[in-house]
C-alpha cells in the first residue's frame, strides 16, 4: 500500500509548482486509500475553494471537523472556507463554535460536544 504522508508531500509539491489540478488529483488518490487522513481533507478544502469548486471545498472542510470534532482550528478553517465560498451565515456559525471551544479550553464549556 502507498504511504499517505509521502503522497501528501507529493501533492503539496505539485501545488507549490502551480499545478493545483494535479495536486487535487493526488489528494483524491490519498482519499481513496486513507479517507481519514485529516491533512488531505484539509488541503482538499483549500484547493477546491481556490479552484472555485465551493460545494466540494465545504464538504472537505466539514470532513475535517468530523475527523477532529474537538479541534477549534478545524472549526476556524470551516468558517474561512464558508466565508470564501460566500456563505456568510454558515461562516459565522462555524466561527462562533470555534470561539466557544477556544474560550472553554476545548472542553468544559460545551466545546467537546457534551451538553
Amino acid at each position: 500500500m502507498s504511504n499517505p504522508d509521502l503522497m501528501y508531500d507529493e501533492a503539496i509539491a505539485l501545488k507549490d509548482k502551480g499545478n493545483l489540478p494535479a495536486a487535487v488529483e493526488k489528494l483524491h488518490e490519498i482519499e481513496v486509500i486513507a479517507p481519514t487522513h485529516s491533512l488531505t481533507q484539509s488541503a482538499l478544502a483549500i484547493m477546491q475553494q481556490k479552484l472555485g469548486k465551493f460545494d466540494e471545498a465545504i464538504a472537505h472542510a466539514k470532513k475535517v471537523v468530523e475527523l477532529n470534532p474537538n479541534d477549534s482550528f478545524s472549526q476556524s478553517q470551516l468558517s474561512v472556507i464558508y466565508q470564501r465560498c460566500g456563505r456568510i451565515p454558515e461562516a459565522e456559525d462555524a466561527l462562533a463554535r470555534s470561539r466557544t471551544m477556544t474560550a472553554g479550553g476545548g472542553c468544559g464549556s460545551g466545546g467537546c460536544g457534551h451538553h
